[in-house]
């Protein structure tokens, strides 16, 4: 008899290990290609073990923001947490590459890096701080969008009080645009652009509909300043209580997750942009060369060390 038969008879008869469920947090609503993508994880997950192992997505925040999430990874309260690699830069070194402005020609060779040896090697580089990095997520290509007035060239960024993620980098980089960098939490920001607390955020398409910026925010300027994935990270905590077996199976069921979100992703950036654009968002065209001339200063504030120059060269090399 093979073992997922026996497997499957033991626990009809309720025989054998307990079926356990995994909680996994997002900060975005039902729906979202990255909220979506874990539960179908779960799905592949609890087929390939009938039913033993499980994820439950608690979306929405509703665990707190992706500081907070990180936190509770790490300490093994969370099982999982999907996040922006942002918030990861000031944990776990190589996530800053990845994050570096202008860094991908296009979403084609963010793929092709990420899913290859040196998207591998920043997921491994996590471990030493307690994450097992399991897959990266599509976020698109993050642009500035603003409240009184399109911003069309570097000139008009300057001044500009923008909301970034709570991370050095992302502020370096508005810094280098001469805007005023206000970290703030994801959930705090449309209030914020509401207020005039800031007078712009950046993000991309999905997440600039899906939180609603766009109706206090009209102006969306194309600088596509970055392609920072999204990761999806497992407590080291709780994976080394995990037989090497489910490891195995959650790596594959995470790694099949991939595909599919970034079919959803790629649909969702489709509609999220008919649908602001039908709202009366403006959808602006800037000069970006201006944008990627003034980033020196960022390079060379994170990239100092010789290995991670290396990885953005071989990075840029990847064809």
């Amino acid at each position: 008899m093979n073992q997922r038969l026996l497997a499957g008879l033991l626990a009809l008869l309720g025989v054998g290990a307990q079926a356990t469920e995994f909680r996994s947090a997002d900060i975005h609503p039902d729906g979202y290609p990255t909220v979506e993508a874990v539960k179908y994880m779960s799905q592949q997950l609890s087929k390939a073990t009938n039913g033993r192992l499980s994820i439950k997505v608690f979306n929405n925040a509703a665990l707190g923001n992706e500081k907070d999430t990180i936190e509770q990874t790490k300490l093994g309260a969370l099982a999982l947490t999907r996040v922006n690699i942002a918030p990861m830069n000031n944990i776990c070194g190589p996530t800053v590459v990845p994050t570096m402005p202008f860094l991908f020609r296009s979403k084609e060779h963010m793929r092709a890096v990420l899913d290859g040896p040196i998207g591998e090697e920043i997921l491994k580089s996590c471990e030493a701080q307690g994450f097992v990095g399991l897959a990266y997520y599509d976020s698109g290509a993050r642009s500035l969008y603003t409240v009184k007035k399109p911003v069309k060239t570097l000139a008009d960024a300057k001044g500009l009080k923008v909301r970034v993620q709570q991370s050095d980098l992302w502020v370096a980089l508005l810094e280098a645009m001469g805007a005023n960098a206000t970290p703030m939490p994801f959930g705090e920001v449309y209030t914020a652009l509401r207020t005039g607390l800031v007078d712009a955020a950046e993000n991309n398409y999905p997440s600039y509909e899906s939180s609603r910026h766009f109706e206090v925010a009209k102006f969306y300027s194309k600088t596509e300043h970055s392609m920072a994935p999204e990761m999806l990270l497992f407590s080291k905590k709780t994976w080394d209580t995990l037989s090497a077996d489910d490891q195995k199976l959650i790596r594959q069921a995470a790694k099949d997750s991939v595909p599919y979100q970034r079919k959803l992703w790629d649909e969702r950036e489709e509609k999220s942009l008919a649908a602001v654009k039908a709202a009366g968002s403006q959808i602006v065209d800037v000069d970006k060369a201006s944008f990627q001339a003034a980033m020196k200063p960022v390079y060379d504030k994170f990239i100092g060390d010789a290995k991670l120059k290396e990885m953005v060269k071989r990075i840029q090399d990847t064809k």
